[in-house]
């Protein structure tokens, strides 16, 4: 037997690792599947150029739990190590010390799988590590690595006949979850899933049927529990997949999801290496619940899936997988680090999106109209937050009309431009987020040749703000903002049949009316077909209410602003209100007016809707 001390120039690593090395002691499984992915992998490198003699034979990966031993095997049939190999490469962590070591390498992506380091993660959950390993090369003898945690460690030959390495994991008090099938079982799935080398885990038992008709036999047989799919979707050729392959591999990753309405298949080799597929998935109108949902790979090792580093914000909508190995990592995989290459995969990312999208557009425009009502959330969010995105949307950014008609931008600003041209020169977009809740006003616009656009979702506030900054052009208002003759401002103005003094007594019937918090009360002379009483909802302060809103900040107690429009030219102002002399009669036709015009706005509830319907009931009877 032989013994030594590992080459650290300092009085001890070990706590420097468990403690600095890595941010989630979980990780030391990846760690030590993808170090016998490695190996294995090289094994079959050596054997194609004929560097190994013989059949390489099964190469699977084996995780073995000894819950009454309390240790963890991860086995492969790799290509071993010799005495002289396990004395280079597990026990030269030589640096003067543990903590100017971290902080030279710690930004270096060439570091994994340099010096053991993945190999001493091992160390934050194990107190005793073993390797038994013995080398593919002719006439190697079977070697045994033993550690306990400290710089000691002691060699000796064994018995091994077999070609690889078992790392044995002496699991500790502290770590007893990772003795627990289902945990290992988790962090092989959260990890391993698609290593490109078979991992078994156990074994499962299958029912079979031997032999036809009344001499079929069914038996019960044991199989290998491979938990993984070496060759993932992404690894192939888009000409190798149909759409049910890319479907059921979005299954895969996401069980039980929606199918995705399309995909995008990233294949680049210069000048850096990305292979993945980014699925659009159905979204709702959730935006944050969908994120966090692409997975990031380096050599179909999963890293994370936090992918905001390379993936645009936008994008972080979509779900699907990038594989990378020239995306940088720190010495323990869990960050990104930023330099220009991470710029260039982005930039990337985004114009393969782009061209996708208007590939698909130009195509088949009525099926991609057809998915608007999902696309248009990263479409619009894209606009907002990437100025190079918003530069090649503009071709296929849709808006929708009430009527469910599509246009571009420019084909609507063509469109409405000779109705909806104010007298400032904007072409003024009419839209509602509340088709229903807005009928009478739709309908309204529509009898004035307006049209109205749709925009309901919780992302458009900020997307119409945004289209007016850029285009300059346009400005957008919501159709219950003004009346009806005030939506596109223009320089008419109508006549009144009341005359000055009775618009003022007009107006001081409807303020005497138990009213709600925010009302303002003015006359106005419209069409006798237009409402008796309109209340509209100032653009600008909602806008500011909703986006303050949508940002989680409130206005202090500031109410809801709203003006309650008396239009003088109606028959039940200018002569049933005006002509009436019991002044109670007076005030409940006035109030019985000003409810219904709240009924139409959705403001009116709880006990002031119950009065309203009880007294509407007592008028019909």
């Amino acid at each position: 037997m032989q013994k030594g001390s590992i080459s650290v120039q300092t009085e001890n690593i070990f706590p420097i690792i468990k403690k600095f090395l890595y941010s989630d002691h979980e990780i030391f499984l990846r760690e030590l599947v993808s170090n016998a992915v490695d190996a294995t992998s090289k094994l079959k490198a050596l054997a194609r150029r004929g560097e190994v003699s013989g059949e390489i034979g099964e190469t699977k990966i084996e995780i073995i739990l000894d819950k009454d031993a309390k240790t963890l095997t991860i086995r492969d049939r790799g290509i071993g190590m010799t005495e002289e190999e396990v004395l280079k490469y597990l026990n030269q962590v030589a640096f003067s010390s543990a903590e100017e070591f971290l902080e030279k390498y710690k930004d270096d992506a060439s570091i994994i799988g340099h010096f053991g380091l993945g190999f001493y993660s091992a160390f934050m959950v194990a107190d005793k590590v073993e390797v038994k390993t013995h080398s593919y090369k002719e006439g190697a003898k079977g070697v045994t690595w033993m550690c306990e945690g400290d710089p000691e460690y002691q060699l000796e030959e064994n018995d091994k006949s077999e070609r690889g390495t078992d790392v044995i994991l002496h699991i500790n008090e502290e770590n007893n979850e990772f003795l627990e099938d289902h945990r290992i079982q988790q962090l092989l799935d959260k990890y391993c899933k698609f290593l490109p080398i078979p991992i078994q885990f156990g074994t499962n038992t299958e029912t079979i049927t031997e032999g036809e008709g009344e001499d079929a036999e069914e038996k019960e047989i044991t199989v290998d529990n491979i938990i993984n799919n070496p060759e993932p979707a992404w690894k192939k050729q888009p000409s190798e997949l149909s759409d049910e392959d890319y479907k059921a591999f979005y299954n895969e990753l996401y069980p039980f999801s929606s199918p995705p309405l399309f995909w995008i298949h990233l294949n680049i080799d210069y000048p850096f290496n990305l292979t993945g597929i980014l699925y659009f998935p159905k979204l709702g109108n959730n935006l944050e619940v969908q994120k966090n949902k692409i997975q990031l790979y380096s050599n179909q090792v999963y890293v994370t899936d936090n992918v905001s580093d390379i993936v645009p914000e936008f994008l972080t909508l979509l779900h699907g997988v990038i594989d990378s190995p020239d995306i940088p990592l720190n010495v323990s995989r869990s960050y990104l680090q930023s330099d220009s290459n991470v710029k260039k995969i982005t930039g990337y990312i985004t114009k393969k999106v782009a061209d996708k999208l208007n590939d698909l557009f130009k195509k088949d425009r009525e099926n991609f109209e057809s998915k608007w009502d999902d696309l248009g959330v990263f479409i619009k969010y894209g606009n907002i937050s990437d100025e190079k995105f918003y530069d090649r949307a503009q071709s296929f950014t849709l808006v929708k009309n009430v009527d469910n008609k599509c246009f571009t931008v420019d084909e609507y600003k063509e469109s409405v431009k000779e109705n909806q041209t104010d007298k400032y020169d904007k072409i003024v977009m009419l839209y509602t987020n509340d088709p229903d809740g807005h009928d009478m006003f739709i309908t309204a616009a529509k009898d004035h040749g307006y049209d109205v656009l749709v925009f309901d979702n919780v992302i458009d506030n900020h997307f119409l703000q945004h289209l007016e900054y850029k285009l300059g052009d346009i400005t957008f208002v919501r159709v219950d903002s003004d009346t009806i003759d005030n939506l596109v401002q223009k320089d008419e103005k109508k006549e009144s049949v009341l005359n000055e003094e009775q618009e003022t007594q007009v107006v001081s019937v409807f303020e005497a009316l138990d009213m709600l918090a925010g009302g303002n009360v003015t006359a106005k002379a419209m069409s006798p077909e237009a409402q008796p009483v309109t209340i509209t909802r100032p653009e600008f302060m909602r806008r500011m209410k909703e986006m303050q809103s949508l940002q989680g900040m409130q206005l202090g107690d500031m109410p809801d602003s709203y003006n309650v429009v008396i239009n003088t030219n109606h028959p039940l102002i200018a002569n049933k209100l005006m002509d009436e002399k019991d002044a109670e009669k007076q005030k409940d036709l006035a109030e019985y007016m000003y409810k219904l015009a709240l009924l139409n706005q959705n403001m009116l509830k709880g006990s002031a809707l119950t009065s309203f319907i009880n007294k509407s009931l007592n008028f019909l009877k």
